[in-house]
């Protein structure tokens, strides 16, 4: 195994570890932003995920460029998905009017 790829491995698991702690911080109130901000960071992964997949020139490698693509759309949909039905929550629910 290649010192590169270890220390690939290695910055990859600590990424992990990280991000875990860092969101596990965040308080309710700032998830629907938060979420926001992360589907932007996901749109732009999509775009890459595109572009490699259209310079790729062998067959693995568009392939593997396609399930990026498959996978970074699945996960921005989603994330406007938990964001749309945490907005959801905010709106005044409306009271029922008693005929009297």
């Amino acid at each position: 195994m290649s010192q590169e790829l270890v220390l690939g491995i290695y910055v990859f698991i600590m990424a992990i570890f990280v991000g875990f702690e860092v969101i596990s911080r965040v308080p309710s109130v700032l998830h629907t932003p938060l979420m926001s901000g992360t589907n932007a960071i996901h749109g732009i992964v999509v775009l890459g995920a595109m572009l490699v997949a259209g310079a790729a020139n062998t067959t693995l490698l568009k392939v593997l460029g396609f399930i990026a693509v498959v996978f970074g759309t699945a996960n921005v949909f989603g994330g406007f998905v938990v964001t749309d039905r945490m907005l959801e929550m905010f709106h005044k629910r409306e009271v029922e009017k008693k005929d009297a």
